[in-house]
Formats: C-alpha cells, sequence, structure tokens
C-alpha cells in the first residue's frame, strides 16, 4: 500500500518563549520539522503533507523549501488535531493507502515504532493509534483497550472518569489511518468537549460504531517525547545524545567520558575511533577509523580520514578534508581546506581556503590570509613542502612541491618548486646595545 505522513506543525509554541516558530528549534544540530520529514521518508511516503498556521513566515517558507507548496496545508485559525488533519484533504485528494499523522515537535520518534502502526493496518484494522505506558500519566489521553487488545477509545485526561485515569497505557498522538476511511471519519467529529476543540482522537469510536476495528500498538514514552518548553527542549536533547552515545560505543567508538561527548543527528564515525572529553559534533562530520579525536575539539561539516590525530583545541570548520594520517594539534582552526595524506598542522595555525600537499608541514603561528575584505582566495601547497613558523601566506600564492618557507616569512608570491622563500626584514645586531639599555634601565630605577 502507498503511505503519506500528514505531519502537524501548527502549533504557536508560546511557552518556547522565543521569536523563532517552535518546530525550527533544533535538536541534535536539526531542525524539529526536519526530523518528522526524515521520519516520513524513512517510512517510505510517498506524499508528505506540513500542516502549518498563518502565524508563521520562516515557517511557510522552509515548508515550501522542504515539501513544495502544494503539499502544504493551511489550519486557520487551529481548532485542534482533527481540525489539523482535514485541513490537509485537499492536499490528499486522490491518494489511496495508509495515511499517519505525526507531529513536528516530536523530534524522537523511530521508523520501526511507526511501522507497528502500518502493519496493524495490514492486518485489517482500520485505525491504528501509538501509545506508551507513561511513568506519570497526568494530562495524557488514556488508551482504552478491551480484554482482546483491541482499542475501544481515547480518552482526553479533562473527559477521563476515575477509573479510566487510572489506566497508564497513554496516547501518543501518532495515528496511522487508512485514507478510504480517514476524512469521513473527520467529517464527523465534534467540538463538543471541555476545550471546544475537534479532537483527532474521535475517529477512533466513529470507526467502531461503523464497525471498522482500531488498534494500539507500544512504543516507548522516550520515542513519543514531545516538546513544548526549552526544558523539554533539553530533555529531548538528552534523550537523543544518550542514545547516539550508546549506539557510537556499540558501533566500535571509545568514548573516554560520554556524558561530555556531543553529536549531530548525521555525525558518522569509524570503527576504532578513540574521542577523549569535552568533544562536540556539529552537522555533517565523518570520522574513519583509527581516528584520535582529543579534548576540547570542534568539529562540524568537515571529513576527517583515517588514522589522523585532531586536537587537544582543534577546531574543524565547514570544508575541512583530512585525508590519511593528517596531525592537527593545539589551536589549529581549518576552514574550507584539504590537507593530504600525513599533513602536519601542530600548534597555533590558521588554514582557510587551502589545498596542502601531501607529507607538508605547517609551522606553528603560520596564517592562511585569505580574506582582502572583499574576496576570498586560495592558498596551493605542493607535497612535501615547509612552512616555518610565524609566517604568513597571503592569497592568492602557490607553493610548488618541496618548497620552503623561512620562519617569519610574509609570503606575497608564488614559491617554485624546491626553492627557498625568505621574505622578512634583515636583521641588524647594534654591539653593546643591550648592556648599555640594562644600565640606564636601573639607574633610572634606583633614582
Amino acid at each position: 500500500m502507498k503511505r503519506a505522513a500528514v505531519i502537524l506543525a501548527a502549533g504557536m509554541g508560546t511557552r518556547m518563549r522565543s521569536k523563532k516558530i517552535k518546530v525550527l528549534h533544533e535538536v541534535g544540530g536539526r531542525p524539529m520539522v526536519d526530523w518528522s520529514l526524515a521520519l516520513a521518508d524513512g517510512l517510505g511516503c510517498d506524499k508528505r503533507i506540513l500542516v502549518i498556521g498563518t502565524h508563521s513566515e520562516e515557517l511557510k517558507q522552509v515548508a515550501a523549501n522542504r515539501v513544495g507548496s502544494e503539499n502544504i496545508a493551511i489550519q486557520d485559525p487551529p481548532q485542534g488535531t482533527g481540525h489539523a488533519v482535514q485541513s490537509a484533504e485537499q492536499a490528499l485528494a486522490g491518494f489511496e493507502g495508509h495515511v499517519v499523522v505525526l507531529y513536528a515537535d516530536t523530534p524522537l520518534l523511530p521508523v520501526d515504532a511507526v511501522e507497528k502502526a502500518f502493519a496493524s493496518l495490514d492486518a485489517g484494522y482500520a485505525v491504528s493509534v501509538l501509545g506508551f505506558d507513561a511513568a506519570e500519566p497526568g494530562g495524557y489521553g488514556r488508551l482504552i483497550c478491551s480484554d482482546e487488545g483491541d482499542l475501544l477509545k481515547i480518552v482526553e485526561a479533562k473527559e477521563a472518569s476515575p477509573d479510566e485515569l487510572a489506566v497508564s497505557f497513554c496516547n501518543s498522538g501518532v495515528m496511522a489511518v487508512r485514507s478510504e476511511y480517514l476524512f469521513d471519519l473527520l467529517s464527523r467529529v465534534t467540538n463538543d468537549n471541555a476545550k471546544g476543540e475537534f479532537y483527532l482522537t474521535d475517529v477512533v469510536e466513529l470507526a467502531r460504531q461503523d464497525g471498522l476495528k482500531a488498534s494500539a500498538v507500544r512504543c516507548s514514552e522516550e520515542d513519543v517525547l514531545g516538546v513544548n518548553s526549552r526544558e523539554q527542549l533539553a530533555e529531548a536533547e538528552k534523550v537523543f545524545q544518550s542514545k547516539t552515545r550508546r549506539n557510537m560505543m556499540e558501533s566500535g567508538v571509545t568514548l573516554i567520558d560520554p556524558d561530555t561527548v556531543y553529536f549531530a543527528f548525521d555525525t558518522q564515525v569509524g570503527a576504532d575511533v578513540v574521542i577523549e572529553p569535552n568533544v562536540f559534533f556539529g552537522p555533517g562530520v565523518s570520522v574513519a577509523s583509527d581516528t584520535r579525536i582529543k579534548a576540547f575539539s570542534h568539529l562540524e561539516n568537515c571529513s576527517v580520514g583515517e588514522a589522523c590525530q585532531i586536537g587537544p583545541f582543534a577546531r574543524l570548520r565547514p570544508g575541512a578534508v583530512l585525508h590519511t594520517g593528517v596531525r592537527v594539534g593545539n589551536f589549529v582552526e581549518i576552514k574550507n581546506s584539504e590537507l593530504g595524506d600525513g599533513v602536519a598542522a601542530n600548534h597555533l595555525s590558521y588554514i582557510g581556503d587551502g589545498d596542502v600537499g601531501a607529507k607538508s608541514n605547517i609551522g606553528a603561528g603560520t596564517i592562511f590570509c585569505n580574506y582582502d575584505g572583499y574576496f576570498k582566495h586560495r592558498t596551493t601547497i605542493g607535497e612535501g613542502s615547509f612552512i616555518g613558523s610565524n609566517s604568513s601566506l597571503v592569497a592568492p600564492v602557490t607553493l610548488e612541491n618541496g618548497s620552503f618557507v623561512g620562519s617569519g616569512s610574509v609570503v606575497t608570491k608564488d614559491v617554485p618548486e624546491g626553492a627557498l622563500a625568505v621574505a622578512r626584514g634583515k636583521q641588524k645586531n647594534i654591539e653593546g646595545w643591550a648592556d648599555t639599555y640594562h644600565a640606564e634601565m636601573r639607574r633610572k630605577k634606583q633614582s
């Protein structure tokens, strides 16, 4: 059966106390709405419909970029979850298959949990709801099931009896419905309830009244953690990091102090990589096997090859590409540059917009002067070159294979293969100057 996802993203998010729309806040370096879109992709959905409100032009633009304007549904004004899904009816016109309702503020829901709901539809159920056993059920809607396990109804906490409130099996909000029933059921949902809203949950009882079957499938409470506040955003981040750290270690990565290492949603780390404490990975990082990332290093949108050593206190910025056996030491920053096999930059250097050939050495204090105030320019260093300490390479400039730059030089012209470049003032020694200086300073201090 074909699949479609209706992703609800129309909430105001007022509890976030933010100018940024709630679902654009990030978990693991990825906006929450993108987590839901990625989930829909992982489920093999043929259509992805984003339901948004009218209060955020920013989200409207993001939605258009992600799914196209034809797959945007507007809920105006917001009148509950049932009304939100109804808003997607036109966008789903002609679709036949299974429809799942997802939430753009529930970023950690895994594919396998939703697959259970789809499996129920394949088994003949008209509606399938994802539920969880809550440690503190509180204000969650309760899933009321028969002795045989079929779902009888979903009761909102404000509408529940004492016996129903005692049930700990709770509604996540995620629901899969056969398309041939979905909008007919929604058309009969009323807002005769404590909130005066159209509840998506009412379709369960309506389906049963039509002689259709409903099911409830289980997932963990962490899987359906929703985000409505900064505190819950931090909790979602904590859950994501904990799971990712565990997965990394299970796949053969050594984390010396796991709780101090932070990953992004797409971080790729090979086997036998060692990551020391206080390392941060932004989005877009891949690290090949047998590499060591030393303490207090920061990496984002970069690629690190096998058997490299990074840090401590190193920063790899977007576009940094390191090949096999590269050494990047303390307080070295690399941006939009490619370092060949065995390159060493061990101390206090900035390598920006450059290409460094294999086996070259970048001395302490070397600066790639890549920006002229208007444009960025590249520096190219050939294989086996040696850049002396405290040198400035003023781009655009090329240093051919085997070239050598004397310490303290400011290089503004190309250096031929095998040549030595020295670009500094000529040293002058004044005999006896230091003795005279010290004697005069001592005399002044005594007086």
